[in-house]
């Protein structure tokens, strides 16, 4: 016989006991006739359906620190520098659609800025079409936290070589750049066994932010929440992805940047067309201000008012004024041609 066999009944005894216990503590309470408290709620068929949808979804994967794959000689050597593994924008254009339409494929890790973040750098910065600027800002943010983490782990290895003084030059620089996450850290997070854990956990805090810019998404000049769910038939497989077409919501709220108006107007007026018949109810100014402005002129010149007078409400009946209507996004230009002439 076994040991386990032997000590089988004294098992089977405790459990005994400690159910019986358990047992006459829930009859207590009214057990069996009270079911107790539900272990799950139900939730509305909307809700369920749309938290299996994104539990669904495949996670956009990618890894921290950054795969290395040296291509020259020069990398093999001293190592390649890290790369970001973004979500990619496919852009496609179509007659029902517009030109500026892009989709991209759907994850559940995916996460992009908020509306009104993502409205003030499209307005205030005139960033719209091109996003060159916030890809670099992103990938030196993320070789920054790269080159951080190294040097954490540098300083952690010093800190058990008993023979490397860290406050003497040179390593007193990397103390000093690593060691106030420790006097941050310390005061907060106990040491586990006399082992000090705040440089373990703040290279997972690290990790974390530096793998999050992989899975952000810049949609201008959209904002992110006109993205729409759809399927996609992508290398023959039908694919979730979130599709961003036909016309921006800050341009409908804000003026179009000039430059983009002037492109149109010179180099694809193919573009300027579709606007104009797509958006023509709006009220968009889709012509650059220049051809604005030198018809604003002309039509001044044609109703005889230059050198009559320098005041707008001279020649503009106090009605017209109220009501605003008469070349509402010009006005200010009006008065300034009549000031000046």
């Amino acid at each position: 016989m076994s040991l386990d066999d032997k000590f089988s009944p004294v098992r089977t005894a405790i459990y005994e006991i400690v159910g019986n216990f358990f047992k006459k503590i829930a009859e207590s309470f009214g057990y069996p006739e009270n079911p107790g408290m539900p272990t799950i709620y139900e939730l509305p068929n909307s809700v369920y359906a749309r938290v299996q949808f994104l539990e669904s979804l495949p996670r956009h994967k990618t890894y921290w620190p950054p795969v290395q794959t040296p291509e020259t000689l020069f990398e093999m050597i001293f190592g390649p520098t890290p790369k970001l593994d973004p979500i990619p924008r496919y852009i496609y254009e179509t007659k029902e659609e517009g030109f500026y339409n892009f989709y991209i494929e759907n994850y559940k890790n995916i996460f992009f800025l908020p509306d009104w973040l993502s409205e003030f750098i499209q307005v205030r910065f005139n960033i719209c079409l091109d996003i060159t600027v916030l890809e670099v800002i992103r990938e030196v943010l993320f070789i920054g936290l790269v080159i951080y983490t190294q040097m954490v782990v540098l300083r952690i290895a010093i800190s058990w070589l008993i023979y490397i003084n860290p406050f003497t030059i040179p390593w007193c620089y990397l103390a000093a750049a690593v060691d106030w996450t420790e006097d941050v850290l310390q005061g907060i997070l106990p040491s586990i066994l006399g082992v000090n854990v705040t440089g373990t956990i703040f290279l997972g805090i690290i990790g974390a932010i530096g793998d999050s810019l992989n899975h952000l998404v810049f949609t201008m000049p959209f904002l992110p929440s006109e993205g729409e769910e759809t399927k996609l038939l992508i290398n023959q497989e039908i694919k979730d992805v979130l599709v961003f077409h036909y016309l921006p919501i800050p341009w409908y709220r804000h003026p179009i940047p000039n430059e983009i108006r002037e492109f149109w107007y010179s180099e694809r007026p193919d573009i300027l067309e579709y606007m104009q018949k797509a958006y023509k109810e709006l009220g968009i100014k889709l012509l650059p201000d220049r051809i604005i402005n030198q018809d604003l002129v002309q039509f001044l010149k044609n109703q005889h008012l230059i050198g009559q007078t320098n005041n707008i409400n001279d020649f503009i009946s106090t009605e017209i004024l109220s009501k605003g209507n008469f070349f509402p996004d010009n006005f200010d230009l009006v008065e300034s041609i009549l000031r000046n002439i």
